[in-house]
């Protein structure tokens, strides 16, 4: 039995005006998912516990079937593993984005989370000056990401009544209130302002009209953890497809194969078919692969509406699509289950802890119902799942 899960990150959404009522996944046109969903099982199911930050770190271990509970310790050790980096047991791992803040009357704004999708390439060359400007000590280290995801790791940070924010939280918002209330992260900021002001990397995207990296904004804090691999816990193997260190590091936790897809940018214009391609193909020789697709939920923080119907609509066609049509063409047993991880609303522009909804599709017991696949439907169908890292067993039983 070959298993597929194909996860279009934060294409759950709320009823929009400008959409007549509806949600962009109710705007869009998606046949291949509503295909799935007259044949399948669908239901609604909770990937945000009570008490925990509805990020897509809490969302996608759920879905991986580790329960949040019993492993989250915080988004950032999750992306150090998949950078390589291996935490002892007193270091504190942050993630840190390249922000663009707006000095107004007040004080700063939060304008942009990710200035403008700054390039890796960009970020890296800030990173290494912010090493050599930065007055940091051996205690603390900077690790280059992919465009505007980075890391920070702290060895001997207390701080236990430490609050950080994500910065997709606050867009729009001035960040007084918001700064981390700890007086060596605070001063991080201030000191990252002053250094990458004037570098010539920013210099640069002004004369370009784009946003600049104005500052790092540390949030995301944890200590390391370990979980058990899909091997140890259901004896079977499993690969990861994605182009951000946080799932890449989930499957590395997991202990799957991560494959790199050329083109696989996290943004629109994603390589959403290469993608689809590298799961059919790692399937001859894994059990389940892990198809990770961030677009729609960068088009939900940016408040794009028709960006976000692109990307769901290049997500049925090109990754649902051509993963159905290359099952189909073989003579196998198998499983796809498809879904959001977490409702990233135009309106809001941030994560929400909502349910989300999800298919199950066996080709060996196939449905027959009228069912298309969106929240609202997903709901009138009564099928509910309380606990999130329950799904994992219900694909796999």
């Amino acid at each position: 039995m070959k298993t597929i899960i194909l996860l279009g990150d934060g294409m759950a959404d709320e009823p929009l005006e400008e959409l007549g009522g509806k949600t962009p996944l109710e705007a869009s046109q998606t046949p291949f998912m509503d295909k799935l969903a007259s044949r399948g099982e669908m239901g609604m199911v909770r990937t945000i516990q009570p008490g925990f930050p509805p990020g897509s770190d809490v969302a996608n271990m759920a879905i991986m079937g580790l329960d949040p509970v019993k492993y989250y310790t915080g988004r950032a050790p999750i992306e150090a593993t998949s950078m390589g980096v291996k935490l002892q047991q007193d270091d504190t791992a942050f993630r840190i984005n390249f922000v663009t803040l707006s000095r107004r009357e007040a004080g700063f704004i939060m304008e942009d989370y990710c200035s403008d999708h700054i390039t890796t390439k960009e970020s890296g060359e800030l990173i290494e000056e912010l090493k050599a400007s930065l007055p940091l000590n051996e205690t603390t280290q900077l690790y280059t990401g992919i465009e505007y995801r980075h890391l920070m790791v702290i060895k001997g940070f207390e701080n236990v009544e430490l609050t950080t924010t994500p910065p997709h939280d606050i867009i729009g918002e001035h960040t007084e209130t918001y700064l981390p209330n700890d007086v060596m992260l605070k001063k991080l900021i201030n000191d990252s302002m002053d250094i990458l002001k004037d570098h010539p990397v920013n210099l640069q995207r002004r004369k370009q009209g784009l946003r600049e990296a104005t500052a790092i904004w540390p949030w995301g804090e944890g200590k390391g953890l370990n979980v058990p691999t899909l091997q140890d816990e259901f004896q079977i193997q499993g690969a990861m497809i994605s182009a951000v260190d946080l799932l890449k590091g989930l499957g590395i936790l997991r202990g799957m194969e991560i494959i790199n897809v050329p083109g696989a940018t996290g943004w629109i214009d994603t390589n959403y078919l290469g993608k689809a391609k590298a799961a059919i193909e790692a399937l001859s020789r894994v059990d389940v692969v892990y198809v990770h697709v961030e677009a729609p939920d960068e088009a939900g923080h940016a408040g794009l509406t028709r960006e976000k119907i692109q990307a769901i609509e290049n997500f049925d066609k090109m990754v649902v699509g051509h993963t159905l049509t290359s099952l189909e063409a073989q003579d196998i047993n198998f499983r796809v289950l498809f879904m959001p991880d977490h409702p990233t609303p135009i309106a809001k522009r941030t994560h929400t802890a909502d349910p989300v909804p999800f298919v199950i599709y066996d080709n060996r017991n196939p449905q027959r119902n009228s069912w298309k696949f969106s929240e609202s439907e997903a709901r009138n169908t009564g099928v509910f799942l309380e606990q999130g890292h329950s799904l994992l067993k219900r694909l796999l039983s």
